[in-house]
């Protein structure tokens, strides 16, 4: 037996070298039937028969066929030697047909593949390049003939090589890669070279070929191993910077590195600032402290001058006004003359004493009526309340943080109106940590690392949780039906009528068509005599690098197309790999995805209904203890659900928080004077008032503006109560103490007693309430609407609370007040105590340490350097820091700390090698049915170098710069490679009832033989404008498939929009960002597509016909939200500057153009705020629009801080500025620390028990800083920085207050019916820092004692100290 068998195979190779290896030599002729030895195959796999006979001489038909297919070989009729027959030449033609779908962008690519196989097939001297090495016997046409199955095709390097460059390049439109990587099987694009590109070519198992070719490069001169008489093959290859002998034009840039213009690399962003070598803004703080310390250190060299030459001087003036204090001894004050005051200080006089009145008589009115006053409060405050029935509460971030004329918006708007939304996404990232990987020994790919998440019982479980997601039912009730994912999934390819598997899910499992049998599938291969069997993993590493193909070249035999019929990108279904090593990747990744519906579209529901299944399932998954995953879960709506759980969770903290201010407040505005009069003393109904007040203001401001239609968001519902409880409870303590602190004078009613203070107190309100209500209708002016409608609902929630602080709250106190007089317990009003109210002030626990201790120290002469040191230290670091605030707001920061929402995008990060992607869309008003306009908008042969498609290109070659991954996809190309007369995907019936209509690919050539447009003479295919709109509508609704590669359905269907008359009016070209993974790139990624879509739109303008308001600009659904960050930081500095404007003016207005007082008051604002960003940057708070608006609020809860000081330090008469501050330190700095810090600190803290991260950051940690901050500059920088430069005395007050008193003494001394009191003019605050009090001489506790003034010229002068 063995010898019959070694006699066979002798036979054998006697017959094959038997053919005689000459010039005109054939090796095979004509096609004798099927390949035995290939089973499924795309293509019929048809082979020619064993010929070793000379080569023909062509004419006729045979030869115009040669011609058309095989031009390289053409010598003229009846001069052509060919070893082809017609049907071979039919046969080349269909298959190199397929090829030129994808290689004619490419014209001497497609000639250069065209001329390699018209050799193997045609060329005359075929046996000198082609060495037949196996052959079968077949029966064809009943006859037994052999077959040729196998050769070897001998090619001098040079033309391989030649060949192979001039195809590298040449990319596919529709996905952004190269076309050669569908040609070079497991390499891809990346590791592909000629002698892998050829070989791919010539297996029989990649579905193309009809039988194995063997590809020998040979470098030139090396013919070792080369069989005798043959020649490999060097014919001269086309570059692809060449035309074509056929007219062909070079290839476009895009597809030929050579073609392209010089271009100059892109400038490289400018570095950080720098000076001297180090940071420039580090330089620049360092020399402003020094310059800062400098100037200080002079003034007080300066001031130690002026002070001794004072002192010299000192003994001339102190005699000529003095006065026994209660101790009996000499305080001295100078005379006024009328000439020394100034017009400033009279102003300032006649401001208080107009404002002083106006609110003492408004004070006394309203707390004569109080119970109509509550009651006309309340009716008030319950009109503008009733618009809260038609609030709106705006969630959706794109409307909070973009306005509607906003470049970004207005882009949107225009994507979303004549494009569908980006479709929703749902997602699971899943690894295996710890899992060990194995090596895998290919019989195709050798020796292979597979990680630990590529097992195949992994894969099994993850199929089948995609199949239980897949198969979600449920009954809708907008359906009305039971309904399913083919109910809302997006369906490409299918999208009318959808089935299961019509829908997009992407995962690895797609290269199996999701199915377990191809998963389990084994098959025993033989690959250059060595057997093994091939399975899954085999099939997986050709699919990852060639995602394209419908047939893989293992003898599985399977696609790598996902079953809903597109392809499944690696970088889709697999993460966490480098260097396109997919076998190692640490992570898959499942998605499905559904559209997008609008919100009133009853399928939108259908849609959420399905994502919260779809996240019951993977929840529960997540729970099973047999789940061998460790992965990470979104769906579209968990970002909306997260942020809505975390602030319903966190609305307890909230309410916390305001119980907690409201029982500070009760528990400090007490007097408790005796342990008998806790009850009576105590202040808990005035305190419940005040917060009364503060929620009803807020009521009133939201409701008017749900009137007109303005709406609201939970940023005004978080920060406007705290606003205007932290301004309401400064003015309310103030109000309080002041009244306290005051005792009713002889003759005076309880009313009249509420109206002084009131006219004491109420300017100073007035001062703080006015700036910060204009500075927030100022910051109104904000284009960004969640900043606008903040400061428009506390604009007019701050003077609302005024408003009923000045009528309310002023009868609610009268009330109360009645009520101790009366000595009545709060809570029941119907108990008394025997306990009489004492008839001394009570200045409580706070003003007394302040005066004795705090002030002292403070304003010592040691503590004041220091602290101005310090506090100038401070602020130029600050600056420092302030320029190195990052700038964004990172969107996990929305996630509460227990959402499962931050673990995902922790994956999304780590594991996602692409960003998201974004279009290049063009308005109206540019005529792509032109052939300039298609030149200016393609990037194939005979385009512009610098058309839209081929700019988005050299953008992608610097992603590090650009951002841009993936070139864009381009309608326009595709659709000029599908009329290519070279393909067959545009063909016409020429029989059958549709005779002159559309012939898809798939229809058999008999019944479409006719081309949509003829072949052009220099290749350049542009089609007319009746062609380009006749053909247009069929190239959109073309479906892909293997024979038209080109279809636009599913890739373009969506992208392009007419009007009813043909008109172009919207377009889009789809490419890729790269991973970003913060919002500082996600804003670059912003900046540098709209300058590369500004420069693409200069360009397209150029085109003759364009409008001149025609427009390209980049679109993503990132975008609206980013876009503020290009803008913000002036956005904010405009913000703040119109803020800080009305505290200077009104400050100076109110305080009777005091310029001085105004300035320091600005100047100390400033610094709180400049300070604030500084703590915010080493803190970790980045600046955005919710950083913005809580800056904003700094500088009106700043007001409350400085403005009382700085007006109690103005208006005090203290015969020093280090008297002056320690009084007004005393005075209303207590009162200012009472209401303003220890208000708001107790709330903030309780913040910091919130699960949302955002009020953690923003409103925890921030306002924490803001109220420390100007809390410290309040009450400890600005009594300092006043008593170095704070304005003088007011000697309109002591002119005024001199003839007060000198008027006084001569009634006093007129009189005979009264004792002269001379000696009974004091003035104890010039002791302890209190108000002078020069009415009375003695104070007695006998109220009915006769007065030695008259009862008028007392008030007069009281009213002057008052101030």
């Amino acid at each position: 037996m063995s010898r019959v068998t070694t006699f066979i195979i002798f036979l054998a190779c006697l017959v094959l070298s038997q053919g005689q290896v000459q010039p005109g030599q054939c090796a095979f002729y004509e096609e004798c039937g099927r390949n035995p030895s290939i089973g499924e195959s795309l293509i019929p796999p048809i082979v020619p028969c064993l010929s070793y006979t000379p080569a023909r001489a062509l004419n006729g038909n045979h030869y115009l066929r040669l011609k058309a297919v095989c031009p390289m070989l053409d010598r003229g009729e009846n001069k052509t030697f060919a070893c082809c027959s017609i049907n071979q030449l039919k046969s080349l033609e269909i298959s190199l047909t397929l090829s030129k779908a994808v290689l004619i962008r490419c014209p001497s690519c497609a000639d250069n593949f065209a001329h390699l196989h018209c050799i193997n097939t045609c060329s005359p001297n075929q046996t000198q390049t082609v060495n037949v090495t196996e052959t079968r016997n077949v029966t064809h046409l009943g006859k037994e003939v052999e077959v040729v199955v196998g050769y070897q095709a001998y090619l001098s390097t040079t033309f391989a090589e030649g060949s192979f460059k001039s195809c590298q390049k040449v990319r596919i439109p529709a996905t952004g890669g190269f076309a050669i990587s569908t040609m070079c099987g497991r390499y891809g694009a990346k590791l592909c070279t000629a002698q892998r590109w050829y070989d791919f070519q010539g297996d029989s198992s990649n579905g193309l070929a009809p039988l194995d070719i063997d590809f020998k490069l040979i470098q030139p001169g090396d013919m070792a191993g080369v069989p005798k008489g043959i020649i490999p093959y060097n014919g001269r290859t086309l570059g692809c910077n060449e035309t074509t002998p056929t007219g062909g034009e070079v290839c476009s840039c895009q597809d030929c590195q050579e073609t392209c213009p010089p271009m100059p690399p892109p400038p490289i962003p400018a570095g950080p600032f720098r000076l001297m070598g180090t940071d420039g803004f580090l330089v620049i703080s360092i020399l402003l402290l020094c310059l800062l310390l400098i100037a200080f250190l002079l003034y007080l060299m300066v001031s130690c001058w002026v002070n001794a030459k004072e002192k010299q001087d000192e003994e001339g003036w102190k005699g000529k006004m003095s006065a026994k204090d209660q101790n009996g001894n000499t305080v001295t004050q100078p005379l006024i003359d009328p000439s020394e005051v100034s017009c400033t200080d009279k102003n300032s006089l006649a401001a208080q004493e107009f404002l002083g009145s106006l609110f003492q008589s408004w004070g006394t009115l309203m707390a004569s009526h109080p119970l109509k006053v509550l009651l006309a409060a309340a009716i008030v405050v319950a009109i503008f309340a009733t618009g809260l029935m038609h609030i709106e509460l705006t969630t959706d971030p794109v409307q909070l943080w973009s306005a509607p004329n906003s470049r970004a918006r207005k882009e949107k708007d225009f994507h979303d109106k004549y494009f569908d939304p980006f479709f929703r996404t749902n997602q699971l990232i899943l690894t295996a940590p710890g899992r060990k990987g194995h090596i895998y020994d290919s019989l195709l790919f050798g020796r292979q690392n597979f990680s630990g998440i590529l097992d195949k019982d992994l894969l099994t479980q993850l199929l089948a949780l995609q199949t239980k997601i897949q198969n979600i039912e449920f009954w809708s009730e907008d359906l009305n039906r039971t309904a399913s994912l083919k109910d809302v999934c997006f369906a490409p390819l299918n999208p009318s009528n959808s089935s299961l598997t019509d829908c997009a899910v992407n995962s690895l499992l797609q290269y199996f068509q999701n199915s377990l049998v191809n998963l389990n599938a084994k098959v025993n291969m033989t690959e250059l005599g060595v057997t093994k069997e091939v399975d899954w993993r085999d099939h997986f590493i050709y699919c990852v690098n060639s995602p394209l193909s419908f047939k893989d070249i293992t003898d599985l035999g399977m696609s790598c197309m996902a079953d809903y019929g597109a392809p499944v990108f690696p970088f889709l279904a697999v993460g966490g790999y480098e260097n396109d090593d997919f076998a190692d990747a640490e992570a898959l990744i499942l998605t499905f995805s559904l559209n997008n519906y609008g919100r009133d579209d009853p399928r939108f529901n259908v849609a959420l209904q399905w994502e919260q299944i779809f996240l019951n399932i993977v929840q529960d998954y997540q729970r099973d203890p047999s789940n061998n995953f460790t992965f990470a879960y979104m769906a579209e709506r968990s970002l909306e659900d997260e942020i809505n759980r975390t602030t319903s969770e966190d609305i307890p903290i909230f309410m916390i928080s305001y119980l907690v201010i409201f029982i500070y407040i009760a528990v400090a505005l007490g007097e408790y004077s005796s342990c008998k009069r806790i009850l009576v003393d105590s202040k808990f109904l005035v305190g419940l008032g005040g917060i009364l007040v503060v929620g009803c203001s807020v009521l009133a401001s939201m409701g008017f503006y749900a009137w007109i239609g303005i709406p609201s968001s939970l940023i005004i519902l978080q920060v406007v109560p705290f606003l205007v409880l932290a301004v309401g409870a400064d003015n309310i303590f103030i109000f309080v103490l002041e009244h306290q602190r005051d005792m009713r004078r002889p003759g005076e009613s309880r009313e009249m007693q509420i109206g002084r203070v009131l006219g004491n107190v109420a300017p100073s309100m007035l001062l703080c309430s006015l700036s910060e209500s204009i500075c927030f209708f100022l910051g109104a002016l904000s284009t960004m609407p969640a900043v606008k409608s903040f400061a428009l609902y506390a604009a007019l929630a701050v003077l609302m609370d005024f408003l009923l602080q000045m009528t309310a709250f002023v009868a609610l106190l009268s009330l109360d007040a009645r009520r101790q007089d009366d000595n009545r317990c709060e809570l029941a009003c119907c108990v008394s105590v025997g306990t009489r109210r004492p008839t001394k002030p009570n200045e409580g626990l706070l003003l007394p340490l302040m005066r004795k201790y705090y002030a002292p120290v403070l304003l010592h002469s040691v503590t004041r350097i220091v602290v101005m040191v310090v506090f100038v230290i401070l602020f130029c670091c600050s600056i420092f820091l302030m320029f190195h605030v990052k700038v964004g707001l990172d969107q996990e920061l929305a996630m509460p700390q227990d959402s499962y929402m931050l673990e995902y995008f922790k994956y999304l990060y780590k594991y996602f090698e692409v960003g998201i992607p974004t279009y290049f869309v063009t308005t109206k008003g540019f005529n792509f049915t032109s052939a300039a306009g298609m030149d200016a908008v393609c990037s194939s042969v005979g385009c512009n170098q610098f058309s839209l498609s081929q700019k988005i290109q050299y953008a992608t070659e610097y992603p590090e710069l650009s951002y841009l991954a993936v070139p864009a996809n381009s309608w326009v190309d595709d659709f000029i490679d599908w009329l290519n007369p070279g393909s067959k995907c545009c063909r016409l019936y020429t029989l059958g009832p549709n005779v002159g209509n559309f012939c898809p690919a798939n229809e058999s050539a008999w019944l479409c033989g006719r081309k949509c447009i003829s072949a052009p003479a220099n290749g350049v295919v542009r089609p007319t404008v009746a062609q380009f709109n006749r053909f247009l509508p069929d190239f959109l609704g073309n479906r892909p498939d293997l024979q038209c590669p080109k279809g636009g359905l599913g890739a373009y269907d969506k992208a392009v929009v007419r009007d009813e008359n043909g008109e172009i009016i919207a377009t889009r070209f789809m490419a890729y960002h790269t991973s970003l993974t913060n919002s500082q790139e996600f804003t670059a990624a912003l900046e540098k597509a709209r300058e590369l879509a500004h420069n693409i739109t200069m360009g397209m303008r150029q085109v003759p016909g364009t409008s001149p308001d025609f427009e390209v600009f980049p679109y993503t659904m990132t975008y609206a939200f980013y876009e503020q960050y290009l803008t913000i930081v002036p956005e904010g500095l405009f913000n703040i500057s119109l803020c800080l404007l009305p505290t200077f003016v009104v400050c100076c207005l109110l305080l009777g153009m005091d310029l001085r007082s105004g300035l320091l008051n600005l100047f100390t604002i400033i610094m709180i705020t400049v300070d604030t960003v500084g703590v915010m940057t080493l803190w970790g708070i980045d600046y955005n629009a919710v950083a913005l608006i809580n800056l904003v609020t700094a500088v009106g809860i700043s007001v409350e801080f400085v403005s009382h000081l700085t007006r109690s330090f103005a208006l005090s008469i203290q015969l020093t500025h280090v008297e002056r501050a320690k009084e007004a330190t005393a005075n209303m700095g207590s009162a200012v620390f009472a209401g303003v810090a220890m208000t708001n600190l107790p709330g903030i803290i309780v913040l910091a028990f919130a699960k949302a991260q955002l009020i953690q950051i923003f409103f925890f940690r921030l306002n924490l800083i803001i109220t420390l901050l100007g809390m410290a500059h309040g009450l400890i920088f600005l009594p300092v920085l006043l008593s170095y430069f704070g304005p003088g005395v007011n000697k309109a007050v002591l002119l005024k207050l001199q003839q007060s008193k000198e008027k006084a003494r001569q009634e006093t001394e007129s009189s005979r019916n009264f004792h002269s009191h001379s000696n009974g003019h004091h003035n104890p605050g010039y002791e302890h820092g209190e108000k002078p009090d020069l009415t009375v001489a003695n104070h007695s506790t006998d109220a009915t004692e006769p007065s030695a003034i008259p009862a008028e010229e007392t008030q007069e002068v009281e009213a002057i100290t008052d101030f």
